[in-house]
């Protein structure tokens, strides 16, 4: 099983990026699918989290009404919409799986990380 994150990059504040989340090895039906990050010398921290149907969604405080997660189920891939990026979204994020749905950590899969660069 594999996860490929993509999309980061160095943006000016306020701008906006879109990563990607490919999933590839094995079917992701019934999987629900998370972004996380971690910022230089932070802990990991749920992002956004999006179950199977695309019904439930979660947010972190920090990041509603910016950022937004969807997936399309028939490429296998999960997108985090990233607007009015602010300096203090700079992380290096993962894309994650897992059965079900959960606003936890304990994620199944992992992929490899995309950094993402804020600028003030």
């Amino acid at each position: 099983v594999q996860l490929q994150a993509s999309g980061g990059g160095l943006v000016q504040a306020g701008g906006s990026l879109r990563l990607s989340c490919a999933a590839s090895g094995r079917t992701f039906s019934g999987y629900g699918m998370g972004w996380f990050r971690q910022a230089p010398g932070k802990g990991r921290e749920l992002v956004s989290a999006i179950s199977w149907s695309s019904v439930r969604k979660y947010y972190t405080d920090s990041v509603k009404g910016r950022f937004t997660i969807s997936r399309d189920n028939a490429k296998n891939t999960v997108y985090l919409q990233m607007n009015t990026l602010k300096p203090e979204d700079t992380a290096v994020y993962y894309c994650a799986a897992r059965l079900g749905y959960g606003t936890g950590d304990a994620y199944d899969y992992w992929g490899q990380g995309t950094l993402v660069t804020v600028s003030s």
